[in-house]
């Protein structure tokens, strides 16, 4: 029986030395235990670009971001280089063109605005836009009804900025726009959904429209 046990003991021991410094802590206590240290590094954050546009834009390029609203559902929202500048959420925003104001050099953000195209004075919205100055960008993105209340004037001060949609913008539109006041080469930053009135209604479906980019600074 003395043999016996001795024997025991001589093969525990040899095992513990041989093995001992094979397991791990976390296979002995279970993986509960010890947080995993390597757990961070398994897998790399994905790089978060400005305005969570779907990539980042390049040297002297601001990113933007323009969602129009949804029939008048959800309303529209507006981002600008990470900066997040008219939504509900900002309480800023308002049935048929919402406009913002950029400085197209320092990327400052000059002046936010609302106009109603349904019921409201297109004469606002035109004196509005003959107060932009050259180099200016301006952000646009519509609201239920886009529409209703524009006249020549107002079409052809919004085509001057850029716009190819302006002139043929309707009752219940969907249009998101990017332009800028001066710029000789107009680049195209524009999307145009149309929306069938009656089919939509009926159906219910309100649909916003994204549009996202980046615009060369001036």
């Amino acid at each position: 029986m003395v043999c016996t046990l001795a024997g025991m003991w001589f093969l525990l021991q040899t095992y513990l030395n041989t093995s001992w410094k094979s397991i791990s802590l976390r296979s002995w206590f279970g993986s509960s235990v010890l947080p995993d240290s390597s757990a961070s590094h398994a897998q790399p954050q994905t790089p978060q670009h400005k305005c969570s546009n779907l990539k980042s834009c390049p040297p002297n390029h601001f990113a933007f971001k323009i969602i129009s609203g949804a029939a008048n559902v959800v309303g529209p929202s507006l981002c600008f280089e990470d900066n997040l500048i008219m939504s509900s959420v900002k309480n800023n925003i308002g049935r048929g063109l919402n406009l913002a104001l950029v400085n197209g050099t320092t990327g400052q953000l000059i002046k936010t605005e609302s106009y109603d195209m349904y019921s409201g004075d297109v004469k606002h919205l035109v004196d509005f836009l003959k107060t932009i100055q050259d180099g200016t960008l301006v952000l646009i993105a519509s609201y239920d009804d886009p529409a209703t209340k524009m006249n020549n004037e107002a079409r052809t001060l919004l085509t001057n900025l850029g716009s190819s949609y302006a002139a043929k913008l309707r009752y219940w539109d969907n249009w998101v726009f990017l332009g800028e006041k001066g710029r000789k080469d107009k680049r195209r930053f524009e999307k145009l959904m149309r929306i069938d009135e009656e089919t939509d209604k009926e159906l219910k479906l309100p649909v916003a429209l994204r549009m996202e980019g980046c615009v060369p600074q001036k």
